[in-house]
């Protein structure tokens, strides 16, 4: 993987700034704006339809075409979306085609940015392009190497638009790029690989594997991102809850019960069922809710930002969100076809064994 970037640093500008916001009509894209302007900002919306985001100023364009430099014309700051947490939206999509209109996006509005004078461009993706790994630090600091072993996936696709805003910091020096890397987010409206996970009747475990899980409300990262902009951050935040939940307090929190595979047969069978095209997510996708991924939001921290969800209660309001949906197969279904074992995104993977391994052990004691 490629050289990370320096330490953070910090310019801070005085006074408020006119901020766009791409994806701004999405349930994260909203949070933005509204923090941003609440926090006195002003903001403008980049998307292809308006939205209801109060105090937005929307500008409708295409933020893959070379036009939307018009768009940016007065902006001092712009916040792109790279990972929505809309994972409906991302499978929907063909993998190729997906990993292409990313590139694509970073692309223009990098050179967009940099041709109309903006001064800082912030992009959000995930702290998941630092890997999941056992040998992982917990937590992380922000200036770990990027270590996801994923060469598919959304993982993978970030970890590309990570790899093009380091060139973009050499290519543009006058542009201030930063990497916003938020903790699995939570929030009402998001649709993630985590989130998926806990919409199993039964939590998946690989045996002898030891997660630490970590979350980051939407709400937080929206006031994180706020702050990133004003003190005007560069290289590398990440945000999330600080700490982490063991899977036994997981367990306790969420009042479900796991079913435990050998890694060997989850990776096996996830493999496999991709392979075929059951299911659209790479097999080690299973990596995140297997290893720890923690990471420690020190730069934030040192500029007075503290989160207002700790890891117990963004949990609780998982729960709550996913409550009555299903997920086989990576994808949503009806309960009355959910199978007993089935499990979310990031473990749909293994569904197939999971159910067996519950089925073998209800013979047994029947």
């Amino acid at each position: 993987m490629s050289s990370q970037p320096s330490p953070v640093r910090s310019r801070r500008r005085v006074g408020p700034q006119r901020v766009a916001v791409t994806r701004a009509t999405s349930a994260v894209g909203s949070a933005l704006a509204s923090a941003l302007a609440s926090g006195g900002e002003r903001v403008v919306g980049l998307d292809q339809r308006s939205g209801t985001a109060g105090d937005v100023d929307w500008r409708l364009t295409d933020i893959t075409s070379p036009s939307v430099v018009g768009a940016l014309g007065d902006i001092d700051a712009l916040v792109h979306l790279a990972y929505d947490a809309d994972l409906e939206a991302a499978l929907a999509e063909q993998p190729s085609t997906r990993r292409a209109r990313l590139i694509r996006e970073v692309q223009t509005l990098t050179t967009a940015a940099a041709a109309a004078g903006v001064a800082h461009l912030v992009v959000v993706t995930s702290a998941m392009v630092y890997g999941a790994r056992e040998d992982n630090p917990v937590p992380l600091p922000e200036d770990s190497p990027l270590r996801a072993d994923d060469t598919e996936g959304i993982v993978a696709d970030l970890v590309e638009v990570e790899e093009l805003l380091q060139v973009a910091r050499q290519v543009h020096p006058g542009l201030l790029v930063t990497s916003v890397r938020p903790a699995a987010l939570v929030g009402p409206g998001l649709d993630t690989m985590v989130s998926r996970h806990f919409e199993a009747p039964r939590l998946l475990t690989l045996r002898g594997r030891v997660p630490a899980w970590q979350f980051c409300h939407v709400e937080d990262l929206a006031t994180a991102v706020s702050v990133v902009v004003r003190e005007e951050l560069a290289d590398a935040v990440a945000v999330g809850a600080w700490g982490s939940l063991t899977q036994d307090e997981v367990e306790e929190i969420s009042g479900l019960r796991r079913v435990e595979l050998s890694p060997a047969s989850a990776e096996g069978a996830a493999e496999r069922l991709h392979r075929l095209g059951v299911i659209p997510v790479p097999s080690s996708d299973l990596a995140y809710v297997s290893f720890p991924w923690v990471v420690a939001p020190t730069a934030l921290s040192q500029h007075g930002w503290y989160p207002a969800y700790d890891n117990s209660t963004c949990l609780s309001i998982l729960l709550e969100t996913v409550r009555g949906r299903h997920a086989v197969m990576a994808r949503r279904v009806e309960r009355r076809d959910a199978a007993i074992g089935a499990a979310g995104a990031a473990s749909a993977a293994v569904a197939v064994a999971a159910t067996a391994a519950i089925m073998r052990r209800r013979r047994k004691r029947g």
